[in-house]
Formats: C-alpha cells, sequence, structure tokens
C-alpha cells in the first residue's frame, strides 16, 4: 500500500509541483493552502508524512508540527525553509520533525530523502514486531503447567522480575532453565535491553576468558584487534551464564570481581570499564557437593544465589504432562502441516507413567516423533518411540490418590482448555477432542464443568 503524503504551502506553484513529482513515484498526495486547513485534514485522514513549509498565514508550519504531534506520534515532519530561514528549520527539528529542505526544492535530493526516510520507519517497524513475538514467545503463556510446583515458579518469577537481584536456576537438564531466564528478562525493566546468553560449557578454555570479558589488541597470540565481550554486549540488560558450574576456577575469581565491584577488565588491560547488568546463572550439578570436591568457589556462590529458582521435575509435575503433549502436538501439527488433533487414552497414559530422565526435552521429542509417524488425526501407542512403547515399569509420583480420580482431573481439565480454545463452542470443541457431541455434554454434566 503506497504512503500517504499531505503537501502544505501557500505558493500554489511549490504545492502543485511537489504533488506531480511524489504522485508520480506512486505516493497518495494531498495539499493544503495553509497550517489551519492541514490540520483540519488530519484531523479526518491519516497521513505518513507532511511537508510543510514554516512561513503561511493563519498557521506556521512549527505550530501545525506541535498541534499534529500533540494528537499523534505516527506522522513524520519534513519542513520548508529558505536558507535565510536555517535556525527557524533547526528548531523544527528540535521539536521533532524529522528533516529540512531548502528553497529552491532540488527534487531529487526531495525523493531520496523522503525513501530514506520511510525505509528507516519501515526497519523501525520491523523491529518493534520481532521484539513483540521474542517477549510473546517468552511469556507465561509459553511456560505449560497448572501444577502446584508450576505455579510456585510463575510466582517467583513474576516477583523476581522487577528486581535486578542475581538469580540462580536449579534443576535437571530440560526441566526449561533457559526458558524462565529469558522470561525473568522479558518481564523485568531491561525488556527493551539485550539478553545475552552464554554456555560455559560449549566455549572451550582457551576462548571463555576472551569471549566473556573482551581482550585488547596483542592480549594473545591471533589477538590482533580489539574485541568487546558478552559483559559489554550485555550492558543495560542480562547476562544468562548457562551451566555456570562449568566455568575454569581462574575465571570463577575474575566473575566474583564483577559481581563485587560492577566492572570489567579485558584481558590484556589495566583499565577496567564500569558494567550495569543483571545476571542470571543456571546449573543442573549439586553446587555445594562442587564446593566440596574443590571444583567450585564457595564466595561465587553465595554471590550467585542470591536468590534459587528451582525448576521442577516432570516427576514432580506429573499432572502437567497432558498439557505439555496437547502443546507439542499443536506445535509440531502447524510446524509439519498435519492433521493429527490429539493423543488415544493408551498412549497418554503411556507417557504419564514414563521415567522422564531427559525431562521435558525428551517428552517434546518423543510428540515430535510421534507426530512425524501419526497414520490418522490421533496419535497411539504405535507411534510412540520404541523404548516408551516397551515401558512396563509404572513410576507413580509421591503422593498420589485414587487413579480414577486423578484421570478425572485430568479429563476435566483437558476439556476445559479444548472449549476455551473454540471460544466455548461446543461442537467445535467436540471436533477438536473427537468425541460426540452428545459424548461431550454428557462429559460435561458428570464432570461438573462450569460454563
Amino acid at each position: 500500500m503506497p504512503e500517504k503524503i499531505l503537501v502544505v504551502d501557500d505558493e500554489d506553484i511549490i504545492r502543485e509541483s511537489l504533488s506531480y513529482i511524489l504522485t508520480n513515484e506512486g505516493f497518495v498526495v494531498d495539499q493544503a493552502e495553509n497550517g489551519s486547513i492541514a490540520y483540519e485534514k488530519t484531523l479526518d485522514n491519516y497521513y505518513d508524512l507532511i511537508i510543510t513549509d514554516i512561513e503561511m498565514p493563519r498557521m506556521k508550519g512549527t505550530e501545525l508540527l506541535e498541534k499534529v504531534s500533540a494528537i499523534t506520534s505516527n506522522v513524520s515532519f519534513m519542513v520548508i525553509t529558505a536558507y535565510g530561514s536555517l535556525e527557524t528549520a533547526i528548531k523544527a527539528l528540535r521539536a521533532g520533525a524529522h528533516d529540512y529542505i531548502l528553497k529552491p526544492v532540488e527534487f531529487d535530493e526531495l525523493i531520496i530523502k523522503i525513501h530514506r526516510l520511510f525505509d528507516m520507519k519501515r526497519l523501525l517497524l520491523e523491529n518493534q514486531i520481532l521484539r513483540r513475538e521474542v517477549q510473546r514467545k517468552y511469556d507465561f503463556s509459553n511456560i505449560i503447567g497448572k501444577s502446584p510446583a508450576m505455579q510456585n515458579v510463575f510466582e517467583m518469577i513474576t516477583t523476581v522480575a522487577q528486581t535486578d537481584s542475581t538469580i540462580l536456576i536449579t534443576g535437571n537438564s530440560g526441566t526449561g532453565k533457559e526458558l524462565a531466564a529469558r522470561a525473568i528478562h522479558y518481564h523485568s525493566k531491561r525488556k527493551s535491553k539485550p539478553f545475552v546468553a552464554v554456555n560455559c560449557g560449549a566455549i572451550s578454555e582457551n576462548l571463555i576468558e576472551s569471549e566473556l570479558f573482551g581482550h585488547k589488541r596483542g592480549a594473545f597470540t591471533g589477538a590482533i584487534s580489539d574485541k568487546d565481550g558478552y559483559m559489554k554486549a550485555a550492558d543495560g540488560g542480562t547476562l544468562f551464564l548457562d551451566e555456570v558450574s562449568e566455568m575454569p576456577l581462574n575465571l570463577q575469581v575474575k566473575l566474583l570481581r564483577v559481581l563485587q565491584e560492577r566492572e570489567c577488565t579485558p584481558v590484556g588491560s589495566t583499565m577496567a570499564f564500569p558494567i550495569n547488568i543483571r545476571f542470571l546463572a543456571t546449573t543442573n550439578r549439586i553446587l555445594s557437593d562442587e564446593i566440596e570436591k574443590g571444583r567450585f568457589r564457595e564466595d561465587l556462590f553465595y554471590r550467585l544465589n542470591v536468590v534459587e529458582l528451582k525448576m521442577p521435575s516432570l516427576k514432580q509435575r506429573q499432572e502437567d504432562i497432558p498439557l505439555l503433549t496437547e502443546h507439542f502436538i499443536n506445535k509440531y501439527r502447524v510446524e509439519m502441516t498435519k492433521n493429527v488433533r490429539g493423543i488415544e487414552g493408551s498412549a497418554l497414559r503411556t507417557l504419564m507413567n514414563y521415567e522422564w530422565k531427559g525431562e521435558v526435552r525428551e517428552l517434546e521429542n518423543a510428540i515430535e516423533r510421534a507426530v512425524i509417524f501419526a497414520r490418522s488425526d490421533t496419535i497411539t501407542i504405535h507411534d510412540l518411540p520404541e523404548s516408551l512403547q516397551n515401558s512396563r515399569e509404572i513410576h507413580l509420583p509421591e503422593k498420589i490418590g485414587a487413579l480414577d480420580e486423578f484421570m478425572r482431573r485430568i479429563e476435566k481439565d483437558y476439556i476445559l482448555r479444548a472449549l476455551e480454545a473454540s471460544n466455548y463452542d461446543k461442537e467445535r470443541a467436540a471436533i477438536a477432542l473427537n468425541l460426540g457431541l452428545s459424548t461431550l455434554y454428557r462429559k460435561i454434566k458428570d464432570l461438573n464443568i462450569e460454563i
């Protein structure tokens, strides 16, 4: 859709010449002979750009800029001025105009400036959309779980996100520690600043110091220029140290100093620079054991462990498995464009009885495979990995009640989610659940579902 431009000038020849040139460039162009008429037009029309003379009767261009800017921030301004009135144009720039044009107008220069302005606006819009998508991706709605254990996690994330305290996130591999870290960042006051993730176990011991702290030219063989490290990149935002227990002892000393002094010294330099960083760290090891074995510094542990956020294992949140299963089915159904709507009861029971040593990550992989091999619109036990098909051992949670009551709660929650997703249209919900409409009505009544 072409951009819409309003040309405002009391000189007919300038106004009409500009309109002719801009229309030939493919823009939609409107005209006004003074600022007062232009302002009235902006009340009834949307413009991407207003090109206005400064000196006009009834309302000057600067006053038009102020009045329009007071009601909308979406319109860009370019002001037209004579060389002798350049100081007035500078005042307009300070008031919010994006650029100025000198009389006599050079049309080629004007076209270049307009295209440059619209290119910049498109980039800013794309950046805003991308930021919203990133924030949505790491919103609580994408951390699945209604169990008491996960509700505690959500509550803690909400509380700690509003602070700058250092957080140590613990839990088994695959429990979603990085997802929790990103949720903390994107719900904090630093969300518009960088989130920089560093896997301390994936970078070689020879490189990690330089990668974290940066280095000066000539600091070591191969350092042919200065390099900013992750600390510099994360300034103003959040630095996420994944698997911090893998960090070598000599670097633990340097990290401790950064946490204490809030300043960082690049390799090969004697000059430290101040940092403004919120630190988040994770570990899947028991750090008290690592301290006893001399592999982790106790003083660093206390600096990192201002607040500990424990991510529960699937064994502690078994009732979330149906919700996670549904989430992953929907995710991979869309990605693979396959008509897989759900999972049969025996397959779901197999998932709930299985001991997930790889936690949520292993469950996701199993569902992804099942969607690939599903031969109908419902995942069966035969679509699951062989390790699950051959599993016979039942691992029950420590605190259990009657099986029928447990399954009743699961079924009730599953039906409620289907009703919510279909905006409580029972016919659509019945199709999504692969049930007859009368069966759905009976289950709503039997399970005391209030809608």
